[in-house]
């Protein structure tokens, strides 16, 4: 082996040993929290309370607000009773606790929840001040 061969061996040595953690392009950084809560509106709130009278549920279920991936933007929303985990982040709205798992809250932390009343109503609507695409049917978005 020649001189320029060993010299070509350790360039191509090195470059396959670059830590990968450090010049990853797909790599996450971490979103800053801003401390905004998640929010119920009064109606939302109303309805929550009346679902869980109506089904005679367990007083210790509480409205876990969630994201998981899929949809038509990339990520949905997910709205269920659920209980409460060392993990949760707790807010209070109107009567109603509601229960974000903290590695949710990056996507979740400002959203506004409400359940309009109208006759063009359809469920609980979502306003996420950190969604940059929303699908039509409101139940989807990316970030």
């Amino acid at each position: 082996m020649t001189n320029q061969d060993e010299n070509l061996d350790d360039i191509i040595s090195s470059l396959i040993d670059v830590d990968e953690e450090e010049t990853s392009p797909n790599k996450e950084e971490k979103q800053e929290l801003t401390g905004e809560p998640v929010t119920l509106t009064q109606r939302a709130s109303k309805q929550v309370k009346t679902i869980i009278e109506k089904e005679g549920l367990d007083d210790n279920l509480f409205l876990r607000v969630a994201v998981e991936g899929g949809g038509c933007s990339g990520l949905s929303y997910k709205l269920g009773l659920d209980y409460r985990t060392e993990d949760d982040v707790v807010f209070e709205n109107y009567g109603v606790e509601v229960i974000v798992a903290s590695k949710h809250l990056m996507y979740l932390e400002g959203i506004e929840i409400d359940y309009p009343d109208g006759l063009d109503a359809r469920g609980f609507t979502f306003d996420n001040p950190n969604s940059v695409e929303d699908c039509g049917c409101g139940t989807s978005f990316s970030i």
